[in-house]
């Protein structure tokens, strides 16, 4: 397949599209690869296209990857519920989690952050429909823990992440939309925040539209994910 018909084109030319109607730079969206069961090869093929962004949601799985991949020079996310037996290697291997959702996951990535790399890039998961089934704090517990979390040495706090129920457009974008508002309420204490990790390959139009400044796209690059 030429670089031009790639899937990845193609989501490059969606994304400034969907910026277009929303008048916004298309350049203020990053294209997150979801490649959690993808092999190491796969992730190579879309590094080879210039796609550096990739997230992960199974630790040894993304480990792999990792060193396969070690000179390539790429950015890698924790994208995954977080367990706390497994912060020390999150904190020393990744460069961004988007999943904080406990100030003790939060200081345990903080105190085994290696002193030798620079802050690990955090986001809060906000549970916006407050599934039971789902991780992520609640809308109204945000403030206090975004106000913990900045107080932690290593970790440098970006902004919100969520993963709103699979409805239709309208109850996603009403979703993206109340995770915006608390953005940009927190916004008021500290302007440094600067990002909306939200919309999946379904719904990403409609979460640029909303605000999204990182979109994580995974079926829609690499086609339906194989069984585990």
């Amino acid at each position: 397949m030429s670089e031009t018909a790639s899937p990845l084109n193609t989501l490059r030319q969606s994304i400034a599209a969907a910026c277009h109607q929303a008048s916004r730079d298309p350049e203020t969206v990053t294209l997150l690869a979801v490649s959690k069961t993808r092999s190491a090869d796969e992730v190579a093929a879309l590094a080879d296209q210039g796609q550096h962004h990739f997230g992960e949601n199974y630790l040894q799985e993304a480990l792999d990857k990792m060193d396969a991949l070690a000179e390539r020079g790429l950015v890698w996310h924790f994208i995954g519920p977080i367990q706390s037996n497994k912060t020390r290697d999150i904190a020393a291997r990744f460069d961004w989690v988007h999943s904080v959702d406990r100030l003790k996951v939060a200081r345990r990535l903080s105190e085994q952050r290696p002193q030798t790399l620079p802050p690990l890039q955090v986001c809060i998961q906000v549970n916006v429909d407050d599934e039971a089934s789902k991780s992520g704090v609640p809308l109204e517990g945000v403030a206090e823990l975004a106000k913990a979390i900045v107080d932690l040495p290593n970790l440098t706090l970006r902004g919100l992440m969520a993963i709103p129920r699979a409805d239709s457009d309208d109850h996603n974008r009403a979703a993206f939309r109340q995770l915006a508002m608390t953005l940009s309420q927190l916004r008021n204490t500290m302007p440094a925040l600067d990002t909306l990790s939200m919309g999946m390959s379904a719904d990403f139009g409609v979460a640029i539209e909303e605000g999204a400044t990182l979109v994580r796209l995974g079926t829609a690059l690499f086609g339906p994910r194989p069984a585990r």
